[in-house]
């Protein structure tokens, strides 16, 4: 069985996807401790962990296109592959978070006030 490779993509290329105009799906595949501390604002959450054993898609990211998205990479392009053989479109956020707030993106945490990336 062939191994199917999604795409990479930039911080800055995945805000213009997950962008209204565009309608993709920011899904954030880290653990809920990470995700409490901080997130990309409208981003969707379900680890990777749970995507793993089988998880189905929260309702806001099904028949969507999916922009995949972890603290620095790579357990992001992993959810990409699985959601890919799932038959998902999906690419993954090179340098993950780490790199979203560096470029100076909003990160907001589990109370919608600044967050940081854990």
């Amino acid at each position: 069985m062939r191994t199917l490779r999604p795409g990479r993509v930039t911080v800055q290329e995945a805000a213009r996807l997950v962008a209204p105009a565009d309608g993709a799906v920011l899904l954030d595949v880290r653990e809920t401790l990470e995700w409490r501390a901080g997130h990309a604002p409208g981003a969707v959450h379900l680890p990777l962990s749970a995507l793993a054993a089988g998880a189905a898609l929260p309702d806001d990211a099904q028949a969507r296109p999916l922009v995949v998205i972890c603290r620095s990479g790579n357990r992001s392009q992993r959810a990409a592959e699985v959601l890919a053989a799932r038959g998902a479109r999906a690419v993954d956020v090179i340098g993950g978070m780490r790199d979203w707030a560096a470029a100076g993106f909003p990160v907001v945490d589990a109370h919608g006030g600044n967050g940081t990336v854990a």
